[in-house]
């Protein structure tokens, strides 16, 4: 009786050796930053052909995994995956599924609270959260004239939240969707017609909730905290009405973001 074929297609030479190197990176033998050996020291160590090695350095500057410099100077720039990353990444699936950035401030608003409240629950939050939140507070108002500015450092405030959970699985995931939303909220503000269209007044009184909800995380409130973050964000997000409700996710938006 012959033998069905096989359902497993065979790995190809240079998906091979980008497994190799993806998993180093991946364990941090490789660390963020490192240059990976040159073209010819890698085929000694993988004893493949030109193409093959090529594509293989394609295929982990594809995943952002590395930055292949050409030229006498060249080589290969070794990249930890970050949160921007897999924003990129997830951007790409969600433009091509047409999901609007509502959608996406829909999610952020029952997952940052979450975050926040886990702020409120680390017992060193006085010394590792409080601190940094209360200097990109003190940043935010002391540009809050400056729209572009202020939006910047008001979506750094809640990313750094997230940041700052503890939950290494949040921190990707929920750090991907702020990518995406600070983004969108960043191209608004520096495309924006008229920059008084969010007051002052307005954006001092969003900050100064930032105050509260760093005051929460400090008094270790962690129900108050996660009410007043879901009652924040319902009320901030509506400021880039314009294309706020219906605009499909643009991932290039976001490749800015992520490492070439």
């Amino acid at each position: 009786m012959d033998r069905p074929p096989s359902a497993v297609r065979p790995q190809r030479v240079a998906e091979l050796v980008a497994s190799r190197l993806r998993d180093r990176i991946l364990r941090g033998e490789l660390a963020d930053g490192d240059l990976l050996p040159k073209e010819d020291e890698l085929r000694e160590e993988f004893p493949v052909s030109k193409p093959s090695m090529r594509e293989a350095l394609r295929i982990l500057e594809t995943e952002g995994l590395v930055t292949v410099r050409r030229g006498n100077q060249g080589g290969a720039i070794v990249h930890r995956p970050t949160a921007a990353n897999a924003a990129y990444t997830l951007a790409i699936v969600l433009s091509g599924q047409r999901v609007t950035i509502a959608d996406v401030a829909a999610s952020l608003r029952e997952v940052e609270p979450a975050c926040a409240a886990l702020c409120a629950k680390r017992e060193d939050r006085a010394e590792a959260v409080v601190p940094r939140l209360r200097q990109l507070q003190d940043e935010a108002l002391a540009a809050v004239d400056d729209l572009v500015a202020a939006t910047t450092l008001s979506r750094r405030f809640h990313e750094t939240v997230v940041e700052l959970c503890g939950n290494r699985t949040l921190i990707l995931v929920v750090g991907a969707l702020e990518a995406l939303w600070s983004a969108h909220e960043t191209t608004w503000a520096t495309h924006a017609a008229d920059p008084e269209e969010v007051p002052v007044e307005a954006r001092r009184e969003a900050l100064l909730t930032h105050g509260r909800i760093i005051d929460l995380i400090e008094a270790g409130d962690a129900n108050g905290v996660r009410e007043l973050v879901a009652g924040h964000l319902a009320e901030v997000q509506g400021y880039p009405g314009p294309v706020s409700s219906s605009a499909v996710i643009d991932a290039s938006t976001l490749r800015s973001w992520a490492r070439p």
